[in-house]
């Protein structure tokens, strides 16, 4: 019997954002166990392709679900919705500011290291405050399974995503 290709249902999970860590981590050795390559060594052909497809999907599932971001990724795709359009409508105009600054300041690294980390503190925080505005649509979210809130957290999403690439642009 093949496992479910969701990452939710494969663990047994409701299709919410807040997961608690620990049951994700004890289902995720409890479906290694059962799924592991070792217990198909002798069975047929397709009993061992259907454990190798289940230990990658179970993996790959884990890495997705046990990240909060990558989750709410993962549960936008499956309702439809694409992440990482980076659309200047999604970006706030004080950030463009700050963007074509740090862009300045990028292109004399010598004479700007303190402006290069006084940017990337600046884009750190602006992204720390951003995960607990996450927080809450999550909690939106699992309250009513709404869409709209689907489009907040699409937004909200894209702009982490903007930010990050500031932050790890700073840090070079």
């Amino acid at each position: 019997m093949q496992p479910p290709a969701n990452y939710f249902d494969f663990f047994g999970l409701p299709h919410k954002l807040n997961l608690n860590g620990k049951d994700l981590e004890s289902r995720f050795y409890a479906l290694s166990k059962q799924w592991h390559p070792d217990r198909f060594a002798r069975g047929s052909e397709d009993q061992r392709r259907i454990s190798e497809n289940a230990t990658a999907t179970l993996n790959d599932g884990y890495r997705t679900l046990r990240d909060p971001v990558a989750r709410a990724e993962y549960l936008l795709k499956e309702h439809g919705f694409e992440i990482g359009e980076q659309k200047s409508g999604n970006v706030p105009p004080e950030l463009l500011e700050e963007v074509f600054e740090l862009n300045m300041a990028l292109e004399d690294v010598e004479s700007s290291r303190s402006e290069l980390e006084e940017a990337r503190r600046k884009f750190t925080g602006m992204r720390e405050e951003i995960d607990q505005e996450l927080q809450a649509q999550f909690a939106a979210y699992d309250q009513g399974q709404d869409k709209a809130v689907l489009e907040k957290l699409r937004a909200i999403l894209n702009r982490r995503k903007y930010i990050s690439n500031l932050v790890m642009q700073a840090s070079l």
